[in-house]
């Protein structure tokens, strides 16, 4: 037949491209403990899914007869596959050929796929091991040559955080340009222990004077507190397990709208044990998720970021199916108020919420600001100004709950109260300029010195300021909307969130979010 001999090359440089770096490579990285990019990407999308782009790509070793000798694919792989039925961008590095490192790269493929997910409109799953294309000083042998550093593509990266989902995962040691990919994402997961983020690795620090092992220098237990990576996954299949998850909740684009699932749970359903989580004393903590988990549709609650700004609580979930972005506070840290990093984290999941049509669920105890030097000293005011400033520049519809505290600028933050005020309190509610127990001193300071008993002053004032902080003498004032019964938290949620499904408007927003 015509093209057989053609037809078998390509049946051989696939089978060849398929073997990746070479058995012993192959073996060294399950020795590591890790899967392959090819076991990754068949355990990531749906079974049968996935059609690769550029198998054929790689270096390739000729005889003098022009024939084939041997052939080495490039270190990164992508294709078209499904991901719980629907269209995806699927991307890994492979590790097996020369670590990742950029001399054995094609960056063709890397921009083609990032370019790919943008026009057509696919979320993008970056699994990174190695430099993910970045450099390697071993590359100056070859090209006898420097140059003056570029990101080719990186328009593309930067573009797809405002046009769809990117999900990111470090499954090895990560790197310089690798290390950028990974934070420039939506959803960014290590896995404890086999993951390591750094921008340059132990070898170049230790010029520094720093001499510090891969787990050391940029372990899971660095990145998840301070927010580099969203999540620390226990392990490769967890890890893949968050990313097919995290996908479930929002659009294959902001083009289009988050899609309902089939509801499970019943919207009317009422929770007597919301009725005894919050204390009525106001000096002890109580469990936050505990609400959430019990308000949202059961088993739909999906955290992002639990180990940074651990005063803030965001995640996805849904209520009768609509998936919804929740933001909460957690008094277990700084009674719930906002620190720097808790900011930063509020604006960047505020984004994300605005980027892909995300109607806000905001569960409120805020304190206010973190307070006293080290808040000084990290920039609280700043940060804290951005995060105020993203809550008034989203404009996805918002529901908040009252469910303690909401005091001073940072209690402000609630919602925007230049929109229609769609808020329910609690009974629990406290709110004000400044906690009545601290703002006293500051009020009535001249009174306290000058009195023969300050503390039973102090007493007084407080029996008669605990009369007025009533939430009832506010919602008489209409200064706050409703006051309920907790137990109806659920059906009110779930009606706000059918109320806000046709009000969501697909496409672009004004700006995305930035990594």
């Amino acid at each position: 037949m015509a093209w057989d001999r053609e037809l078998e090359d390509i049946k051989r440089r696939a089978a060849l491209a398929e073997k990746m770096g070479g058995a012993d490579k192959v073996t060294r990285q399950r020795e590591r403990g890790k899967l392959n990019v090819r076991e990754r990407l068949a355990r990531l999308v749906d079974e049968g899914s996935f059609r690769e782009i550029g198998k054929l790509a790689g270096k390739g070793e000729y005889d003098e007869n022009g024939k084939l000798k041997s052939f080495m694919a490039a270190n990164f792989l992508f294709g078209r596959a499904n991901v719980n039925g629907r269209p995806v961008v699927a991307t890994g590095d492979d590790f097996t050929v020369r670590g990742g490192a950029a001399d054995a790269a094609i960056w063709q493929k890397m921009v083609a796929a990032e370019q790919m997910a943008h026009e057509y409109r696919l979320p993008l799953i970056r699994m990174i091991d190695g430099t993910g294309g970045g450099g390697s000083v071993k590359q100056l042998t070859t090209n006898a040559r420097t140059y003056v550093p570029a990101n080719p593509g990186w328009e593309w990266v930067v573009a797809n955080l405002a046009t769809v989902p990117v999900v990111a995962l470090a499954l090895g040691p990560v790197a310089g340009l690798g290390a950028a990919r990974l934070v420039t994402s939506h959803f960014s997961v290590m896995v404890k222990e086999l993951s390591q983020v750094f921008v340059a690795g132990p070898p170049v620090v230790k010029r520094l004077g720093e001499d510090v092992d891969k787990e050391g220098l940029g372990g899971a237990h660095i990145h998840g507190p301070n927010g580099v990576v969203d999540a620390v996954a226990e392990s490769e299949d967890e890890a893949i397990a968050m990313a097919r998850r995290f996908l479930s909740y929002l659009p294959s684009s902001v083009d289009e709208l988050p899609p309902r699932t089939e509801p499970h749970d019943d919207p009317a359903r009422e929770d007597d044990a919301l009725l005894g989580i919050v204390p009525e004393d106001r000096r002890k903590v109580y469990k936050m998720r505990s609400i959430i988990e019990r308000v949202v549709d059961q088993g739909s609650f999906f955290e992002m970021g639990k180990l940074w700004g651990r005063s803030a609580i965001t995640g996805l979930a849904r209520l009768d199916g609509w998936p919804v972005a929740v933001l909460a506070n957690d008094p277990y840290h700084f009674g719930g108020g906002w620190t720097a990093d808790a900011a930063q984290k509020i604006v960047r999941f505020i984004d994300l919420a605005e980027t892909f049509h995300l109607p806000v669920v905001h569960l409120v105890d805020n304190p206010g600001f973190v307070i006293g030097i080290e808040g000084e000293k990290a920039g609280t005011i700043r940060h804290g100004a951005r995060a105020l400033a993203a809550v008034y520049q989203a404009r996805v519809p918002w529901c908040s709950v009252l469910i303690r505290k909401a005091f001073g600028v940072a209690g402000a933050a609630n919602l925007n109260h230049s929109r229609f005020n769609y808020r329910f309190a609690w009974p629990s509610g406290d709110w004000g300029s400044l906690p009545v127990e601290g703002g006293i001193e500051a009020a009535f300071r001249y009174d306290l010195e000058k009195s023969d008993d300050p503390e039973a002053l102090r007493a007084e004032i407080e029996r008669t300021m605990n009369a007025v902080r009533s939430p009832f003498r506010t919602a008489e004032a209409f200064l706050v909307e409703d006051i309920i019964d907790p137990r109806k938290t659920r059906p009110l949620l779930c009606e706000f969130a059918a109320l806000a499904a046709p009000l969501r408007k697909a496409g672009p927003v004004l700006f995305a979010i930035r990594p």
